[in-house]
């Protein structure tokens, strides 16, 4: 079996949690300080975002950056 990519695992788990919690991209975009479109794009694993990228998304969704990257 396959192992998924970091950036696919990063990618889902993001989406994910924000999900989970009611946010809409716009939302977590905003508390992020990135565009939406970015965020749309790490979501479906058309950009790869940087580490800092993805702790400030992490702290837009609340939750700690250990909980993005779990599944790596």
């Amino acid at each position: 079996m396959r192992r998924m990519s970091v950036q696919t695992r990063v990618s889902i788990d993001i989406q994910r949690i924000r999900r989970e919690k009611n946010l809409s991209q716009e939302e977590v975009a905003h508390r992020a300080d990135i565009h939406q479109t970015y965020l749309s794009g790490v979501e479906t694993g058309k950009r790869n975002p940087s580490i800092l990228v993805v702790e400030r998304i992490a702290k837009a969704l609340g939750v700690d950056v250990s909980e993005v990257v779990r599944g790596i």
